[in-house]
């Protein structure tokens, strides 16, 4: 017996909401009354399919229609998958073809089966309870989708009855069954749709629960479009209007390997806009743009989807594409992920001349290169050449941050001087120092890391620090270095210290590592291995790496296998030389350690610089980092744990024994949506400042010429001259900074190079050395630290909440007062994150107050223990405002809005009469919105809401704009409290 609620509530909704976007409706019974099919055991409605292809091709005669119609329905694979592959290579790939002649003699013709230009010619079908038979019995889908005659989407609709968590696993077993017993029906399908109208994804033939994605953005409809945000509605308009689910099914399924891949809706969104805006900019420059999709959401295949799509489109005349890395493992992961999906011919360029040479091959030709290629001079000493004047030119270029605004980049663009560029990043430069955007263009499309988790795109990323505690035995670090060191003064002594105390000398101390060695053995084995999981540890140095997987192996007494992998240089010491390994032994490595323990015991990889970016490893767990890493470096490292695996990985792990928290909550500021927000600064807007401060620089040089270096030294040789030389130098290279790549920054490199080096040959002539040579000092201070350095234990700190009572009790327990300032400073940024939503004023000032303090430290303004004493202050006042007590005397929940309006008028209107104003606004939130408990799902009534709220505050501010500004402020304030 069928559930009601299924039909009613789930499954009808559906076929309705199709019926809107153009379809037929029928009845599995009433087709068969038609008798548009031959049998129950006919999985095409032949008689359907044979009008369009009639229809689509009046050329073709009855026979070779039957022909089609019969390579369509014997497919002789051996599988099922491979089966789905041939049938859609005939449908959307390389199609189909047959002999006629049509009046130039008999040849093979083309056969359209699909008009992707004019929707309406296409038949578009939903059918609900249609029975399949065959020997092994029958089957009847809920709900079954035909284009022209072929069954492409099968939709497995679930009670809302049913429990929560076991809706979409039992329509995937429900497709599982359906394949075993009817595999002929999956011949055809490309999506697989699971729903129950609150939860619903979509997948496709072979895909587990875990790789079935939401689909929350109806892209390029809006949800006021929609007029509902319940995930079955949003996915219909996003998946299967007409229009969408042919461009699905042509442009954004991929096979990789033997992988069926449908993109996700980030990734149809975003290649759909940057489509847009290529077709439609008018110049290069309006063209391009930055899609800042975060690591682990398939930045790749997005590239591939873009690269297909862009081939298809007639106006750009089958364009060049040119996809561009600053990385060799980059480069041979997109190639490979590229010839995976089959895109027709990538070609890597080998060498600098191979580039040139592939750069004018002309339209059609797919380039993969390293941006290192785009350098050298010609022979006549010009800089790089012009290549091409196309325009039909599409540059892709992968994690552009990290390359795109020196000479390489600047040679690209003189190469390709019309062509478009679109930056595909991860981790966007923070916009303060050099901005991503400032280099391509305005954002096309955004999906961030908290989107990702929250779509299950990725897992969250947890941290767990386990501190070494570090003593000096016996005596002082000074005393020692006084009495190892007693033949220097204590001047002469400080500058070995400086020279040669450094973090690697402490990282790489004996007994440190081996403990942090034993320590990582104990947890990989007790708490990642047990779940079939692998790592990566991050040692500070390539030496240091070495020894971690000598300690590493020993102690893992052969219970799993461990590798180094690092960069071989020439000058290697031979302990090095021993670990040097070809390409095709790494690649095989990298291949060892994707396979399950079960099949391979290799499971950790020890890494420096290598593989920390660009290496996708689904079953990596947890990284063990022993090195400083900071902003997008440690973002993108930290996101190799972070790709889904199986139904059991439900987050990745950093276990953290350098102490990198700090830099992590840097990094994630730099990166935070409040960074992207606001205009954009045009590099014709900088230009002017960079022609003067190009002039203030080479005043100091007037009358000299570039050869004159001896004159130019000289000009710089009194002490404030080189102050005012330094400043105005650096003010130029900062501009420099921002206008490269652009070719317009060209004119100033030969006097940014000059400037450059005058300012280090001055340094080196004038600066006062006290002839001391302490270059031997290295080896004795290294064997002095180590010797007396003691290691305590490892502290495994859990985190402590802020507002946790015993917050300052687990502060003293840091004997350091860094360590201290460390964990309250990290606390405190924690409490701001997580609380930001309730009163986004009020946290933005705490943020900007704790920026304050640090930069006040730094520059000595503040002790340490004032500083201390500082985020106490700070501390309090949080804890306070959580206790609800206000400053403003409002209550807790009515200083928000307080808090906004104090923002906006503070001088302009009274105090009291904005306290009334917050009053009024919160209550009229709280009469409306406490008796509803689902209105936040409830479109119509939230534009009542918002429609009724700008009026009131219109009344109150006689200012439209402002009264509108407020209304969406609050009314986001209101989904948090209420």
């Amino acid at each position: 017996m069928r559930d009601q609620l299924e039909m009613t509530e789930v499954e009808m909704p559906l076929v309705r909401q199709l019926q809107g976007y153009g379809y037929t409706y029928l009845t599995g019974e009433e087709l068969d009354i038609r008798k548009d099919r031959r049998a129950r055991t006919s999985i095409v409605l032949e008689k359907r399919l044979h009008k369009v292809l009639k229809d689509l091709n009046p050329w073709i005669i009855d026979a070779n229609i039957d022909k089609v119609i019969a390579e369509l329905t014997t497919i002789a694979e051996a599988d099922s998958m491979t089966a789905n592959q041939t049938v859609y290579d005939k449908l959307f790939g390389r199609g189909m073809a047959v002999q006629q002649d049509r009046g130039t003699g008999k040849k093979n013709q083309t056969v359209t089966l699909f008009d992707f230009e004019n929707i309406d010619n296409n038949d578009f079908l939903v059918i609900n309870q249609i029975s399949y038979e065959n020997a092994s019995g029958t089957i009847r889908p809920d709900v079954v989708i035909y284009i022209n005659g072929l069954p492409l989407v099968v939709v497995e609709c679930k009670s809302p009855k049913l429990k929560w968590d076991a809706q979409l696993p039992e329509g995937v077993r429900q497709f599982d069954r359906y394949q075993e017993t009817h595999p002929k029906l999956f011949w055809y399908n490309q999506m697989l749709i699971v729903t129950s109208r609150d939860r619903a994804r979509i997948g496709t033939v072979g895909a587990r629960p875990q790789h079935y994605g939401l689909w929350k953005d109806p892209y390029p409809l809006t949800l006021d479009d929609v007029a509902s945000d319940r995930p079955q509605d949003v996915l219909a308009a996003g998946v299967l209007r007409r229009e969408a689910v042919l461009d699905l099914m042509r442009n954004f399924i991929v096979y990789d390997g033997k992988v069926k891949k449908l993109a996700r809706y980030q990734q149809y969104r975003a290649v759909n806009k940057a489509l847009d805006r290529i077709v439609r900019g008018e110049r290069p420059d309006d063209r391009g743009g930055v899609v800042w999709h975060t690591q682990g959401s398939g930045k790749s295949l997005t590239m591939v989807y873009l690269a297909m799509k862009l081939r298809r489109v007639a106006s750009l005349e089958n364009p060049m594409i040119v996809i561009v890395t600053d990385r060799q493992d980059l480069d041979d992961q997109i190639t490979k992920t590229f010839r995976n999906c089959n895109f027709p011919n990538p070609t890597q360029a080998e060498s600098v001349a191979d580039l040139k040479q592939q750069l004018t091959r002309g339209p059609g030709a797919t380039v993969m290169t390293l941006i290192q290629k785009f350098q050298g001079v010609e022979e006549d000493g010009t800089g790089f050449p012009v290549l091409t004047q196309a325009e039909n030119i599409i540059v892709m270029t992968d994690e552009s941050h990290r390359s795109q605004y020196k000479g390489l980049a600047l040679n690209m663009r003189k190469a390709l001087p019309n062509a478009t560029f679109i930056a595909f990043t991860g981790t966007p430069i923070d916009k303060k120092k050099r901005s991503t955007t400032g280099k391509f263009g305005a954002y096309i499309d955004k999906y961030t890391i908290e989107q990702a988790v929250e779509d299950g795109a990725t897992v969250p990323i947890l941290y767990e620090s386990r501190l070494p505690q570090l003593q000096v035995k016996g005596e002082t670090l000074d005393e020692l270095f006084e009495r190892v060191f007693y033949e220097y003064d204590e001047d002469g002594r400080e500058k070995i210290k400086q020279k040669h105390v450094n973090e690697e000398l402490i990282l790489t101390a004996p007994d440190r590592m081996e403990q942090i060695a034993i320590d990582i053995v104990k947890h990989f084995e007790s708490h990642i291995l047990v779940n079939g999981y692998k790592a990566q540890v991050v040692a500070v140095s390539r030496r240091a790496a070495v020894e971690y997987q000598k300690l590493i192996q020993t102690y893992a007494a052969g219970k799993f296998e461990s590798a180094v992998v690092f960069s071989a240089r020439h000058n290697d010491i031979e302990e090095l030389r021993d670990y040097h390994i070809s390409k095709e032994e790494e690649k095989e490595l990298i291949e060892r350690f994707k396979k399950p323990f079960e099949v391979d015991k290799l499971s950790m990889l020890i890494v420096c610089d290598k593989l920390l970016t660009g290496f996708d490893a689904p079953i990596e767990q947890v990284m063990y980092l022993d090195r400083p890493l900071r902003e997008h470096n440690l973002l993108q490292a930290i996101a190799r744990t972070n790709r889904r695996y199986d139904e059991n990985k439900h987050y990745g792990l950093i276990v953290d024994y350098f102490g990198v928290s700090r830099f992590l909550d840097q990094a994630l500021a730099v990166f935070s949506s409040s960074d992207v927000r606001g205009a954009l600064e045009s590099i014709n807007e900088e230009l002017p400042r960079l022609e003067q401060r190009n002039r203030t620089v080479m005043r100091f040089f007037d009358g000299l010429s570039k050869e004159q270096r001896e004159a130019a030294v000289l000009r710089l040789k009194d002490e404030d001259d080189r102050a005012d030389f330094d400043q105005a130098y650096k003010r130029f290279a900062e501009s420099m900074d921002k206008v490269m790549p652009s070719p317009k920054a060209e004119p100033y490199i030969a006097d940014l190079k000059f400037a450059g080096l005058i300012r280090q040959l001055a340094k080196s002539r004038y600066t006062v050395e006290d002839g001391l040579d302490i270059a031997d000092c290295g080896e004795k201070v290294r064997q002095l630290v180590h010797k007396y350095l003691n290691i305590e234990g490892i502290e495994v700190r859990d985190p402590v909440q802020l507002l946790d009572g015993t917050f300052n009790e687990e502060v003293e327990k840091n004997v350091l007062p860094e360590s201290k300032a460390a964990q309250m400073e990290h606390a405190i940024r924690k409490e701001i994150s997580v609380k930001i939503e309730a009163d986004e004023v009020y946290y933005t000032k705490v943020s900007e107050r704790l920026k304050q303090l640090l930069e006040r430290f730094k520059e000595r303004q503040l002790t340490i223990d004032e500083l201390i004493e500082e985020y106490r202050r700070l501390r309090d006042e949080l804890v306070e405002k959580e206790a609800g007590k206000t400053q403003s005397g409002l209550t807790k929940e009515q200083e928000p809005y307080f808090n906004k309006f104090r923002e906006v008028y503070e001088g302009v209107r009274d105090e009291a009469e904005l306290k009334e104003w917050s009053a009024d606004v919160h209550r009229y939130f709280e009469e409306r919105v406490t008796v509803i408990p689902d209105w936040k799902a409830k479109m119509d009534f939230r534009r009542k809401l918002n429609a009724d709220l700008k009026i009131l505050l219109l009344k109150k501010t006689k200012d439209l704009d402002e009264a509108n500004m407020l209304c969406g402020y609050f009314s986001a304030l209101a989904e948090t409290q209420f």
